[in-house]
């Protein structure tokens, strides 16, 4: 899920949101959200729409099957 990582990196920072933003937004912790975006761990798919939510991009995209917005 290496794209994931990178997809995920790329739309916090191109909005400009810290990860202590997007983690207190979707319930987790820092450190949760942290290991998302370094690729150590993956999220449950509760945790995938989430983010797809809150970032407002198809879960497509978010997953790197797509690079349709």
């Amino acid at each position: 899920m290496e794209k994931f990582a990178v997809r995920l990196k790329e739309l916090r920072t191109g909005r400009r949101i810290y990860q202590r933003e997007v983690a207190e937004a979707i319930n987790i912790s820092v450190r949760t959200y942290q290991a998302y975006e370094l690729g150590e761990t993956e999220p449950n798919i509760t945790r995938l729409v989430a983010l797809a939510d809150f970032f407002q991009v198809p879960l497509d995209y978010l997953m790197g099957r797509s690079d349709t917005l």
